[in-house]
């Protein structure tokens, strides 16, 4: 979700996305699976009809923490925590999300996403 495509604001550490923009469908290709709460999404049209389906117009993601390792065939395996913020919401829900990037030329996809909002 965070890396989908969202577009940074001018305030550091907190990154703006229109619902519209969450998914770059040039970053996931047919064996790329979400994982968003529990539900498994496999596929660019099953995820692309996930991420629109969200109940929301706007978020912004305020990071914690990110954090990267390489990973097997030169891929980078990426974790991330933070707090988003949905339309107008005021209080924040807490996140993390994990997803491994697969380099193909001089780019990556996404092989595999997990999102989690985290209660309590």
């Amino acid at each position: 979700m965070l890396f989908f495509g969202a577009v940074k604001d001018l305030n550091p550490g907190k990154v703006v996305s229109r619902k519209s923009k969450l998914i770059n469908p040039y970053l996931i290709r047919e064996q790329s699976m979400l994982t968003f709460e529990a539900a498994p999404h496999q596929g660019v049209n099953n995820i692309i009809e996930k991420m629109t389906s969200l109940p929301f117009q706007r978020v912004a993601h305020r990071i914690a923490s990110l954090d990267a390792q390489p990973s097997i065939s030169n891929g980078i395996f990426v974790v991330v925590t933070g707090e988003l913020l949905v339309d107008d919401e005021q209080n924040p829900q807490r996140f993390t999300q994990a997803f491994q990037l697969i380099p193909e030329g001089s780019t990556y996809w996404v092989l595999n996403d997990i999102f989690r909002l985290n209660y309590g």
